[in-house]
């Protein structure tokens, strides 16, 4: 379960990287970000969750890891 839990943390610290990239490239990156958050908030919100008891329980754990996602990224400096 460590090794699992290991894994799940590298692969959110690749995507935040990869979501910090993509946004600093863009004209607005605060604009950019919220509305990615807003779609993936979406996407998590309407996939089918099967093989499950509790697909409810899920699907908060996965809204709340988006909302960790991106709460560990600061807004651009004002310099």
């Amino acid at each position: 379960m460590d090794e699992l839990n290991g894994k799940m943390i590298a692969c959110q610290i690749l995507i935040t990287g990869l979501i910090a990239r993509v946004a600093n490239d863009s004209r607005d990156p605060l604009r950019f970000l919220t509305d990615f958050r807003d779609e993936i908030k979406a996407v998590v919100k309407g996939v089918n969750i099967a093989g499950t008891n509790n697909a409810d329980r899920v699907r908060l754990i996965a809204q709340q890891t988006v909302d960790e996602l991106f709460s560990l990224m600061k807004p651009p400096s004002s310099d």
